[in-house]
């Protein structure tokens, strides 16, 4: 797969990336783009992933800066679950299946695109900034003692409550995808 962005697309992208964090100061306050720009220009392959993330419709946006790592963490901040859906949640879910395989699964997707899945604390911080899935929902990093068990867990928002679900780590849904963050 092709991990090269030309010139013309990393300067669409970061026009993009900046109109989005001007117009949501409140995702990010007290932040400056010309240092974040700073660490993407100096950081390809995270240019890259955030291509990916764009491409998908996740509109990725700066929610958090963490001084002792001095890194940026970008994530999914479309309302809805990005246009990554209808995939298992691993590749064993995906292999065990028999019939009705969907197209990949969210594991494999996530890392294809060099971001992680969120977690349900992160997507619970998500919510903090916004109503997101309110018509859709997003699966997340599922602990070990759950995913053995077959199952994995999602989330969305309904009735202003964010809620946590489970699910067979095998089921896809059209209105399920998965959010990411990457950390710049």
């Amino acid at each position: 797969m092709k991990k090269k962005l030309t010139q013309e697309q990393i300067n669409e992208l970061l026009k993009t990336l900046k109109v989005r964090f001007e117009k949501n100061m409140n995702r990010h306050k007290d932040l400056k783009w010309e240092k974040i720009q700073q660490k993407l220009e100096a950081n390809p392959e995270k240019v890259w992933s955030l291509y990916e993330m764009e491409t998908t419709e996740g509109e990725p946006d700066v929610v958090e800066y963490n001084k002792k790592t001095d890194e940026y963490s970008f994530i999914d901040c479309s309302p809805e679950s990005p246009k990554r859906r209808s995939l298992c949640y691993d590749y064993q879910a995906w292999d065990a299946r028999k019939a009705n395989k969907p197209e990949s699964n969210i594991i494999d997707k996530a890392k294809e695109m060099g971001i992680e899945l969120l977690t349900e604390e992160q997507y619970r911080s998500l919510q903090e900034l916004g109503k997101f899935d309110q018509k859709t929902s997003s699966w997340i990093k599922t602990p070990s003692q759950v995913r053995e068990l077959g199952g994995a867990l999602f989330c969305d928002r309904r009735y202003n409550t964010v809620f946590t679900y489970h699910n067979g780590a095998d089921s896809y849904y059209a209105a399920r995808g998965f959010r990411g963050i990457l950390k710049v």
